[in-house]
């Protein structure tokens, strides 16, 4: 509960510590607040990257990548709408991957990426589109904090480019070192 002068009492959101390191990982940092994560995969296919895509990748643009949208959940409440890309030539074998595991990372690995660690994120925040407020469960006038970041194999090559968004005030991210 949290009181405000002039405007009442409100009901406070338990608001999730969304950890971002070198090695984040949704499940890992779900379990870490004793909250049960899942997900449900919203689109998955292959599609030619645009400028923006292929930038985060190292890709040329119109390369085939594979594009992963998922809804995370903590508990059953929506916590992230993320969108993954991946090169589909690079990974030989990952789209029919992703289709029957249960995490990016078991995918991967069933492709020989055994680990990987975040190399860049940024943040920005804005607005939803409604499609996003639906789907987060999140007013249309409350920000979402959104993170665009960069995956990489123990070698230093790409693995994933990711845009993630995150409902306010229900998560907040945090950078650990």
């Amino acid at each position: 509960m949290r009181v405000e002068q002039g405007r009442g009492s409100f009901v406070a959101e338990d608001v999730l510590d969304y950890a971002v390191s070198a090695r984040t990982r949704f499940s890992e940092t779900i379990r870490r607040h004793n909250r049960e994560p899942s997900g449900r995969r919203l689109e998955l296919r292959e599609i030619a990257a645009d400028a923006t895509v292929a930038a985060g990748l190292g890709l040329r643009a119109g390369a085939r990548v594979i594009r992963l949208e998922r809804l995370g959940l903590a508990d059953g409440r929506p916590v992230t709408l993320g969108t993954h890309y991946f090169s589909a030539t690079r990974y030989p074998g990952l789209l029919a991957r992703l289709k029957s595991a249960e995490t990016i990372t078991e995918a991967l690995a069933q492709v020989g990426v055994s680990d990987y660690r975040r190399l860049v994120t940024r943040v920005t925040a804005r607005l939803p589109q409604p499609h996003e407020a639906a789907l987060l469960a999140t007013q249309r006038n409350r920000p979402l904090l959104i993170t665009e970041s960069i995956n990489v194999d123990q070698n230093g090559a790409v693995v994933e480019f990711g845009v993630t968004r995150y409902p306010t005030p229900r998560v907040q991210i945090v950078f650990e070192t």
